[in-house]
């Protein structure tokens, strides 16, 4: 049996009661760190709180070679992660290569930034369009510097169908975790490299360490948050679209957005 356990959103005390329960009764215990991680929690921590011992698998362990698949057709295997175990479309592909092999499979889910952002912001879940990810900038052979556009096409269009986007931040092993402020600078990037409005002067928030006793919620105009300090990651944006009076008032109260944005609204 292969269980897949989501661990939560900040440290080792966010696993669920049955996904505790799944870890200290497997045979062996893998995690992945570098789709999510746990801030608040290092393997020594997890391994304390689990009373396991817990073997760290790299990218390639998990994407490329799993060769440790082969073991769950024998004996009980915990794969942890991150947050919930099928947010990443990576566990997805793991999950798939099992039931291939004729390895039985269980999902033990765990909290999710994806409801996370909608409870520490009070921007409404069913509001949300399709999500994106904003990557590190990349060199091109050419030497110029590449800033992906695919995101803030994303953005636009949800905001065209009034919808908000959630964006995710890039984990690189070599350029580290990216922050709001850098992923706020990239967007404002591309609205003036195309000579929009789409970022600048509007509303986006930024949030840290969500999960943990003292999570950063930010909103305030996209401009502004570029120098906002956000502190350690883990870091996530979200973009809305047109607010609803509840919304709005949310982030005024929440977030510490502009009083401003509650006159817009009253005039909507």
């Amino acid at each position: 049996m292969l269980y897949f356990v989501g661990l939560g959103l900040f440290d080792e005390k966010d696993v669920s009661v049955k996904g505790l329960e799944v870890i200290k009764n497997a045979n062996k215990v893998y995690v992945e760190f570098y789709t999510s991680r746990l801030m608040g929690a290092d393997k020594e921590k997890m391994e304390d709180m689990y009373g396991r011992e817990i073997h760290v698998l790299d990218r390639p362990q998990v994407e490329q070679d799993p060769w440790w698949l082969e073991e769950a057709k024998e004996i009980d295997i915990a794969f942890l992660t991150g947050g919930d175990t099928m947010v990443s479309t990576t566990h997805v592909d793991i999950r798939l290569r099992a039931m291939e092999k004729g390895i039985e499979t269980r999902l033990i889910h765990g909290s999710s930034i994806v409801s996370a952002i909608c409870g520490l912001t009070g921007l409404q879940n069913y509001r949300f369009g399709k999500a994106a990810t904003i990557p590190h900038p990349y060199t091109s052979t050419r030497g110029n510097t590449i800033i992906s556009e695919t995101p803030y096409d994303t953005i636009l269009r949800n905001r065209q169908m009034g919808l908000h986007t959630a964006v995710f931040l890039d984990i690189d092993m070599n350029k580290g975790y990216m922050t709001v402020n850098q992923g706020i600078d990239l967007l404002l990037q591309v609205d003036e490299k195309r000579g929009e409005n789409l970022i600048k002067g509007s509303i986006a928030v930024g949030i840290a360490n969500a999960g943990s006793e003292k999570p950063i919620v930010k909103a305030d105009f996209a401009e502004n948050l570029k120098i906002y300090d956000f502190g350690s990651p883990l870091h996530i944006v979200a973009i809305p679209a047109d607010l609803h009076f509840v919304e709005a008032e949310s982030l005024v109260k929440l977030a510490g957005a502009p009083g401003s944005i509650l006159e817009v609204e009253d005039k909507n």
